[in-house]
């Protein structure tokens, strides 16, 4: 069933969200302009029912890499030792990015501040190549319950830059709706990615995370019903 104001049609899109935006859908569905704009609506829809796992991934994982830093430098303000660590001065950019931040705010520069502010590109960008042999040792132990026979630096670097690539498409309000299988492979393997870092996790958030519902309800709107 439709679920938008009949008399917003293609020129209305068009010229809220822009021509360039919006011809994808229209191209998708040239013969039916009822059913592109559907289309968008169920992208921004599936968009949103990632924000369960995206903001409880965000959180997790930098709540857990802050904990082992702190062991490594035995300070929780560890981002002061990046300047003069070998290797990870070229991190001391966005730490000093993020510190600037808080100040801006006119709020005062603590450990959790520094951490909350700190990108999701930045804690990601901890377990690329470059910095393997200065933080692997230390950073793996942020994901406890990964099984040991996979414990290794490229399984979780991997799945964390898709996971930063696919955050950043729906947080600029990109098209993700087109490859449904390929949706539920990312939000399945962000849920295992959450269980490495504790096993309670999935089973927590799994009454209130609403994307296989979601998922659901857009294969039937877009290829169940025949008439929209």
């Amino acid at each position: 069933m439709q679920r938008y104001n009949r008399n917003m049609k293609k020129q209305f899109f068009e010229k809220i969200f822009s021509e360039k935006r919006m011809q994808k859908y229209f191209d998708a569905h040239p013969e039916n302009e009822s059913l592109a704009i559907l289309h968008y609506q169920l992208n921004i829809e599936i968009s949103e029912s990632f924000y369960t796992c995206l903001s409880v991934f965000e959180v997790s994982l930098r709540n857990a890499i802050n904990r082992e830093l702190i062991k490594k430098f035995v300070t929780e303000e560890w981002y002061n030792h990046f300047p003069t660590t070998p290797g990870l001065s070229k991190l001391n950019k966005e730490i000093t990015q993020a510190q600037q931040q808080i100040t801006k705010r006119r709020e005062f520069v603590t450990p959790s501040k520094v951490v909350a502010e700190l990108t999701f590109g930045f804690w990601t960008r901890l377990f690329n190549s470059e910095f393997e042999l200065i933080l692997w040792k230390d950073l793996r132990r942020a994901f406890p319950f990964m099984p040991k026979i996979i414990r290794q630096r490229k399984f979780i670097s991997a799945p964390l830059n898709n996971f930063r690539g696919f955050r950043n498409r729906i947080f600029h309000n990109e098209p993700i709706c087109w490859k449904l299988s390929k949706l539920a492979e990312i939000h399945n393997e962000m849920v295992t990615v959450l269980g490495w870092i504790n096993k309670d996790i999935p089973e927590w958030i799994a009454p209130f995370d609403r994307f296989d519902d979601v998922l659901l309800k857009v294969k039937n709107q877009l290829y169940g019903i025949g008439n929209l």
